[in-house]
């Protein structure tokens, strides 16, 4: 199932600033972390810190176990399937449209949804890194995504852990309910299939074209792919995924848009400094991220999507380093996304709509008739 913010409106402003605190203090101590530990996509071990957050200690712990394992088991598939198929795209892209349809079910319809979900998202991850870098090692690239996610979900549960001892006693957070699977459902499976071709689509159009972004250009179909089992059927999935594709959209701009605003102050900086200006920008872009992601409106994925942006571009592997490329990188991969995702849905909705059309005449027909 979807995994919600624990402290979306009616809730008083107070829980609301605790969580604002809260991820804020997450993102910056995984920021430390991922220093400290070495890793080489220090952005990503913000994001789990960002992401993993929840109002109530328990949930962050499980999301974090979930985030992890997920991860793993990603990881582990995406180098078995490397070792197997080598260089054959066929293979590989038939081998992504699987994985990326089961995890995309899973992430709509299981119990353990976000496990599911990062399965899918670092198979994905892998699989295009090594497209767009064929000479890498992919091995290394899961071994410093671990590495990452561990910062990020070490940062997460400290800071949560802490703040239920602290703050929580005083503004708790509403629980969530706790996420129960859902039986067999078709519609479901075809929603995660059209993702699943969408992914492979993306993979060939790759071995034909240049296109940039690709890694996040799959993150997006993914991510857009993941609304609630209630609207996977017929138009309603449609709208659903085509309103998280503008939100994302939005998000990513508005973000980016800050971003560049603090990188452009913190170029007047030099050393200390600047890393303190850097830092100082991603705590107030993941403040008003999430104050937006929790609010009352219908448009926290923008919120969510703000914060990331944010992220990306402010949260360098060198402080020296920073720049806006990795916003463009990520607003690419958004339009790459739409741009093979779209048709796609479009045709699935046509051929949805076409069948049901035909259902009610052919059982309007007799079976001598037939």
């Amino acid at each position: 199932m979807i995994p919600v913010t624990n402290t979306s409106s009616p809730d008083p402003l107070a829980p609301r600033l605790v969580d604002e605190a809260e991820c804020v203090a997450s993102v910056l101590l995984a920021i430390a972390l991922a220093h400290r530990t070495g890793a080489t996509h220090v952005s990503w071990a913000a994001f789990t810190g960002y992401m993993v957050m929840r109002g109530q200690a328990s949930e962050t712990l499980r999301r974090a176990i979930l985030r992890i394992i997920g991860t793993a088991v990603g990881a582990l598939l995406c180098l078995g399937v490397l070792q197997t198929a080598g260089h054959s795209m066929i293979v590989l892209g038939l081998a992504m449209a699987l994985v990326g349809t089961v995890s995309l079910y899973g992430a709509i319809t299981a119990r353990y949804a976000y496990a599911w979900l990062f399965l899918g998202l670092t198979f994905a991850m892998m699989l295009y890194d090594r497209v767009e870098m064929p000479a890498a090692d992919p091995r290394t690239f899961a071994v410093m995504r671990m590495i990452e996610t561990l910062a990020g979900t070490a940062a997460c549960v400290s800071v949560s852990l802490l703040s239920a001892w602290t703050l929580r006693r005083h503004w708790p957070a509403i629980r969530a309910p706790k996420p129960k699977g859902v039986g067999w459902r078709p519609d479901a499976m075809i929603h995660g299939a059209r993702g699943g071709v969408a992914l492979a689509l993306l993979l060939g159009l790759a071995t034909i074209y240049d296109l940039p972004a690709l890694v996040s250009g799959s993150i997006t179909i993914m991510a857009v792919m993941l609304i609630p089992v209630t609207a996977v059927d017929g138009p309603n999935g449609l709208r659903h995924v085509s309103r998280r594709l503008w939100h994302r959209l939005l998000g990513c701009l508005a973000g980016g848009l800050l971003a560049a605003m603090v990188l452009a102050l913190a170029g007047l900086l030099h050393g200390p400094a600047r890393a303190g200006a850097l830092l100082l920008g991603t705590a107030l872009g993941v403040a008003l991220g999430r104050h937006l992601e929790n609010g009352n409106h219908g448009r926290g994925y923008v919120g969510t999507q703000f914060t990331l942006a944010v992220l990306v571009v402010l949260v360098p592997d060198s402080w020296d380093g920073a720049h806006i490329a990795p916003g463009y990188d990520r607003l690419l991969g958004v339009l790459v996304g739409m741009a093979v995702l779209e048709p796609v849905l479009l045709l699935g909705a046509a051929f949805s709509k076409v069948r049901a059309a035909r259902v009610p005449v052919a059982q309007s027909l007799g079976a001598g008739e037939i």
